[in-house]
């Protein structure tokens, strides 16, 4: 893995180094670097593009952009591109979006406006997709977006623009390719009409973004198959339609799906479904031979706890995740759980803490790690599935947001931030709850201010997206 970090970021260096002239070299000193020609904001994009979009600058992509293979396209601070007419940005090259916490890139539907408050998938337009989305080839080496709003996108695809997606997919980002880096760090998704991120392979890190309104009456937040490894951490994951992480292996990519996810935290999620009720989760899910760490999670009125499906129920498509113990070198050698807290304001939530066979089996062992214990509340007899009655469980154990009101029964229809705040109290009982035992996936991605990773986070000692000394999530 090393020896491929460092061929890949020699190969970056190559790229910035031939876009300056001996006359410009000192600008390989500043934050903000240049990589080929400048695009100009003058005039609609489409078709073939590469080079850099300056910091500061308005631009229109009015029709569907390529970046080609070999090609790169980098997105300094500050810059916003207002996509119109439903066009999409296809990458088969390389994509590095550079916004900062005090200058963000965005990428837009112009038409389009963030609304608060009551949110329905028959009422806000977040739900129908303006521009296409990001769909990354199997050529594309690195995709990176750091500090970058992606609104408003999931329009359905038009014109099927490489072999794997297929005509009217919804998603903002496709990634397709096993042997390619996808870096999504301190980022915004807001609105989508099905998956937020739909993963078909690769090595990711995907750290420290909040998620907003993602799937109308379906659909999940980060949605790996298989082919994808890598970490799903620190995100604040609000009013999704279904899971708002999720590991599946299929697809029938090499390696197997393996995801660590961990100190996220999970409000209001699984409520636009409408699928079958039972054979999908509200806030994290294991599923089809996939493995997966999960830990040290915070969720909040989901419609369902932490899920490791053990279905093979061929209509909904789930089957039995892989839970078995290893010794293959792989970077999840079991999959594991625990150290994740529970809060419901309605007994339907509070008895799913622990999911239950609805639909289709499941194999969620209880946890005494949990909070509330529920390996303790459910005691030695409980076997997989069976119902149990959680009344005593409502409103107990609130987690303490520093602004945001539990009990809260708009928990079904309140799927964006707004002007709350979901870091903790200091009193909160999650504060230092979490373990930080396990090891994630260290060096997945390469760390590199430019084009890498901004670093990957270990396990947290709270639990949740944000910890009281300042780190986790910066939103």
């Amino acid at each position: 893995m090393k020896h491929l970090t460092f061929r890949f970021l020699g190969a970056c260096c190559l790229i910035y180094l031939a876009s300056c002239s001996k006359s410009d070299s000192s600008n390989v000193s500043k934050p903000q670097i240049q990589v080929g020609q400048l695009v100009s904001p003058s005039a609609p994009l489409s078709g073939s593009i590469k080079g850099t979009m300056q910091a500061g600058q308005t631009y229109t992509i009015s029709g569907d952009v390529t970046i080609n293979a070999g090609d790169t396209l980098f997105i300094q601070k500050g810059v916003t591109v207002n996509v119109t007419n439903s066009a999409a940005v296809i990458v088969k090259g390389m994509l590095v979006s550079q916004g900062t916490k005090d200058a963000p890139v965005t990428f837009t539907d112009p038409r389009r406006a963030k609304t608060t408050g009551t949110s329905t998938a028959s009422s806000d337009s977040a739900y129908s997709g303006g521009w296409t989305g990001i769909y990354c080839d199997k050529t594309c080496p690195l995709l990176s977006l750091k500090w970058t709003h992606l609104d408003f996108a999931g329009a359905g695809l038009q014109n099927i623009p490489f072999q794997g997606p297929s005509t009217g997919d919804q998603y903002v980002i496709y990634f397709g390719n096993p042997s390619g880096y996808f870096i999504l760090e301190d980022s915004w998704i807001y609105g989508s009409p099905d998956d937020a991120v739909r993963f078909y392979g690769g090595k990711v890190n995907i750290m420290r973004n909040t998620l907003e309104k993602c799937g109308g009456t379906g659909g999940d937040g980060f949605n790996a198959k298989s082919g994808t490894q890598g970490n799903m951490a620190y995100n604040l994951i609000i009013g999704g339609a279904t899971n708002g992480t999720k590991s599946a292996n299929d697809g029938g990519i090499t390696p197997q799906c393996m995801i660590a996810m961990y100190n996220n935290t999970y409000v209001n999620d699984g409520f636009r479904n409408t699928g079958t009720f039972g054979a999908r989760s509200g806030s994290i899910e294991v599923e089809n031979n996939s493995r997966a760490l999960v830990y040290n999670n915070l969720i909040v009125d989901c419609r369902f706890g932490v899920r490791i499906a053990g279905g093979n129920n061929v209509t909904a498509k789930v089957y039995l995740a892989d839970t078995l113990p290893h010794n293959d070198g792989a970077g999840i050698q079991q999959t594991a759980y625990g150290h994740n807290f529970f809060y419901a304001d309605d007994v339907s939530l509070a008895n799913q803490f622990v999911p239950t066979k609805v639909a289709q089996a499941v194999v969620t062992t209880p946890q005494s790690t949990d909070i509330p214990n529920m390996a303790a509340f459910l005691g030695a007899s409980y076997t997989f599935g069976a119902q149990y009655d959680g009344t005593s469980l409502v409103g107990q154990n609130n987690p303490q947001f520093v602004n945001y009101p539990l009990p809260n029964m708009n928990y079904q229809t309140q799927a964006s931030v707004d002007g709350f705040d979901f870091h903790l109290k200091s009193t909160s009982p999650a504060v230092g709850k979490g373990t930080t035992s396990f090891t994630a996936f260290t060096n997945i991605v390469p760390v590199d201010p430019n084009f890498g990773s901004s670093g990957i986070t270990g396990p947290g000692k709270d639990i949740g997206c944000y910890q009281i000394d300042g780190s986790g999530n910066q939103h």
